[in-house]
């Protein structure tokens, strides 16, 4: 991971669109686009999202301003029950900063815990790997 702090640094420069590439254990792969605004550490980093386009439903509420949560003591705490940090709202939607679960741990307990995309009104995707990445809204200044 490159970092909040990092990130935050970059993405304050001008507008940029985050992509997330998610790959299931059957080798399908998906993806969804975003407009994004990231808040500095005096807000949790706390991330804002448009959703863009994709060919995977959005599981990750738009326009809510969502705060990055650890787990620390104190805190809004969904990681308490799943693992890493993520920009969790209902603890429930989505989380790509979990353990690494394979289809062979196939229980609801440990599913929680894992890599995974859960749309509003869909099942879990159980996924076997994830991409995070952001790009400037306008390419063309990079060539």
């Amino acid at each position: 991971w490159l970092g909040l702090q990092k990130i935050y640094s970059i993405s304050k420069q001008g507008n940029y669109i985050l992509r997330i590439e998610l790959q299931d254990w059957r080798e399908n792969r998906r993806h969804i686009e975003y407009t994004f605004s990231l808040g500095g550490p005096d807000t949790n980093y706390t991330l804002q999202l448009s959703r863009l386009a994709g060919s995977i439903p959005n599981a990750l509420p738009e326009r809510t301003r969502l705060r990055f949560s650890t787990g620390t003591a104190g805190e809004f705490n969904c990681p308490e029950n799943q693992q890493g940090g993520w920009w969790h709202s209902e603890c429930e939607e989505t989380n790509l900063n979990g353990r690494y679960v394979t289809p062979r741990s196939r229980g609801r307990l440990d599913r929680s815990k894992g890599l995974y995309w859960k749309p509003k009104k869909g099942r879990y995707y159980l996924l076997k790997s994830t991409k995070i990445m952001i790009h400037p809204t306008d390419l063309k200044s990079f060539d």
